[in-house]
């Protein structure tokens, strides 16, 4: 008996495998870079916008407004780096391939990151992932537009968490403030 005009069946599962793995990586990044701090919060209307009252005022609006939206203020300056090395292969190139240590490390995490039994704040991760981005960018002499993309970047971050309002904003001050950088999971666990 010929098998002739049917489709061959794998018994390993590799099919179903990757599409798992695809339909979970979808479900990650609609899930963490979508629902963490909605863009719509950003700038919900025009009453959230507001200028400071004083420096003080100011300091206390940055800070927490870094809190609150920590993640999008990466993906802002990150997307403007991207475009900026638009013009640069090799630099887009590194750019590319930090990407993916950036998704896998600071924006697809469901979970702390432990290294060897010690958990890290996402802090640590963001300032570490954002200097071996900058190092190795630098190294592909493309000096001057990134340069000044993070100028710009930091400007256009710095310039909404100046004017955004903290009022309707939710951030647990006393957490912010007393999360250690590098917990010990070890003592944790036992």
């Amino acid at each position: 008996m010929t098998n002739y005009g049917t489709i061959p069946t794998s018994t390993y599962g590799s099919t179903s495998t990757n599409l798992d793995f695809i339909s979970s990586a979808k479900d990650r990044i609609r899930s963490n870079l979508a629902t963490r701090r909605p863009w719509r919060s950003l700038f919900p209307d025009f009453h959230c916008l507001g200028i400071p009252h004083g420096f003080s005022d100011a300091l206390s609006r940055v800070r927490t407004n870094f809190a609150y939206f920590r993640m999008n203020y990466a993906i802002i300056v990150l997307f403007v780096l991207f475009v900026s090395l638009l013009w640069h292969p090799i630099s887009l190139i590194v750019f590319i391939a930090m990407m993916a240590a950036w998704m896998f490390l600071y924006f697809l995490r469901d979970q702390p990151l432990e290294i060897l039994h010690r958990t890290i704040n996402d802090r640590i991760v963001l300032i570490v992932l954002s200097v071996v981005t900058i190092v190795l960018l630098l190294l592909t002499h493309a000096t001057w537009e990134i340069v000044g993309a993070v100028c710009v970047g930091v400007f256009v971050v710095l310039i909404h968490a100046v004017f955004r309002k903290t009022e309707d904003l939710f951030v647990d001050e006393g957490d912010l403030n007393k999360q250690p950088l590098v917990s010990s999971s070890a003592s944790s666990s036992h």
